[in-house]
């Protein structure tokens, strides 16, 4: 963050200070106290169930020098009456200040978002100093704190954007403009909450038409709901995909004895080989996907070195081998079908014993869910010996997987079944919305 005093942060947003104004902010805001760093500013949120107010003096504990809240606290602190709204216009100020030297880069899909937005960090981190968003920081509160990390060094900053309904990603586009746009799918996520496919289109579609003029659009050639929205700009279009036409496509496919993936990344005019430490044939289009970095100017063989060090954020494609001689496939982060399915065919990849997936509920499906839990469950079958479906809202998973599914009330009915039966050589996937914490059965066995 570029350094700002309290009384400066006060007149940008609009509130008053009570303390110390002369107090000056260094360090990145923070939600989660535990989180505050010396120098740093705890923005107090006060929810439904816990009052950030009430933790200023563990942030400062921590390390930071003020708050932005709703009500005075312990520390120097910016006091307004929507501290949401503060902590955006904060972030805007700040990234326009530092508008003339900074690329930035919008992206959106509900599948993968978020594994290409640790790809196209690592393309662009090695070019210049690179700002991109921890784990999924996606929404209202995260993108603005993101923004925040950014100071006079910065020269790319990868905004993950999520949404939940139509204008959410309109919302952020106001906070600041991208210059680059990347789409990677229209999927399922979110269906309950969207109504339908269309309106998922339209909503990831406001990333498009929130570019700055001239910025470029990057488009997922194969799916059609995705590549329409180049009829949202009047700008530069570069597409990716399998489709012959895509601008950037993942050639030669390979993957290795646990499913790491090697493939060659080719353009219109050059190729350049690529071996990724990550797991999965599905991270071959977000790989693609990631070839943003080459409208902000990487060139490709670049790109492709930088793609062979990437790692993904917490609880995504983690691989480990388990005391027993057991691998774990931890995918606990998020889940919806199109994602279920790519971590079953990575599943299916490695080599090894029996596979066993162990699958919990997949939230926000709408009408679909019944439909969509039976043929995961009849997906996951055709792909592991053993499915292990987790929870009560999972029993439609055990019914799609038939002979093979093992129904268990809940996490520590897992633990305890997996610890009984696991043996060297078995190969163990983990895969839930993040609602199901199934992140929990992973810990345990590891």
């Amino acid at each position: 963050m570029i350094p700002l005093t309290l009384g400066q942060i006060a007149e940008i947003v609009g509130g008053t200070v009570e303390g110390d104004g002369a107090v000056t902010v260094t360090a990145p805001a923070v939600l989660d106290s535990r989180q505050a760093e010396p120098g740093g500013l705890f923005v107090a949120i006060a929810g439904e169930h816990v009052d950030g107010h009430d933790y200023a003096r563990q942030a400062g504990r921590a390390g930071a020098v003020a708050v932005l809240g709703s009500r005075p606290t312990p520390l120097p602190t910016v006091v307004v009456e929507d501290t949401q709204a503060a902590l955006q216009s904060l972030a805007a100020h700040v990234v326009a200040r530092l508008r003339d030297k900074l690329t930035v880069v919008g992206l959106t899909g509900p599948q993968g978002k978020t594994s290409t937005k640790d790809l196209l960090a690592a393309v662009l981190s090695h070019t210049a100093p690179t700002i991109a968003t921890i784990g999924s920081l996606n929404n209202e509160l995260g993108v603005p704190l993101t923004m925040l990390r950014a100071d006079a060094a910065t020269r790319f900053l990868v905004l993950e954007m999520g949404a939940r309904r139509v204008g959410d990603i309109a919302e952020l586009t106001g906070l600041v403009t991208p210059d680059i746009a990347v789409v990677l799918n229209v999927g399922q996520a979110h269906l309950g909450e969207f109504g339908s496919r269309a309106a998922i289109a339209t909503g990831k579609g406001e990333l498009v038409q929130g570019l700055a003029p001239g910025g470029t659009a990057v488009l997922n050639v194969d799916d059609p709901r995705v590549v329409a929205m180049r009829a949202l700009t009047d700008g530069p279009v570069l597409t990716f995909g399998e489709a012959v036409h895509a601008d950037v496509r993942a050639l030669d496919l390979e993957l290795d004895r646990l499913g790491r993936l090697s493939f060659t990344l080719r353009t219109a005019g050059a190729s350049a080989p690529v071996a990724l430490p990550l797991l999965g044939a599905h991270q071959a289009l977000n790989a693609s996907a990631a070839a943003a970095g080459l409208a902000a100017g990487v060139c490709l063989d670049l790109a492709a070195a930088a793609l062979a060090t990437t790692s993904l954020s917490k609880w995504r494609m983690e691989l480990r081998t388990l005391a027993g001689g057991a691998t774990l496939l931890n995918d606990s982060y998020n889940a919806n079908p199109d994602s279920t399915r790519a971590a079953l065919d990575a599943l299916a990849a490695i080599e090894g014993g029996r596979r066993i997936a162990v699958l919990g509920e997949m939230l926000e499906l709408g009408e679909e869910s019944e439909a969509e839990h039976r043929a995961a469950g009849e997906y996951a079958a055709s792909r592991a010996e053993v499915v292990v479906a987790v929870g009560e809202a999972a029993r439609l998973i055990a019914d799609g997987a038939g002979e093979r599914a093992v129904a268990l009330a809940d996490n520590d009915a897992a633990v305890d079944w997996l610890r009984v039966r696991l043996a060297a050589g078995d190969v163990v996937l983990v895969k839930a919305s993040r609602g199901a914490r199934l992140d929990e059965v992973a810990a345990a066995l590891a």
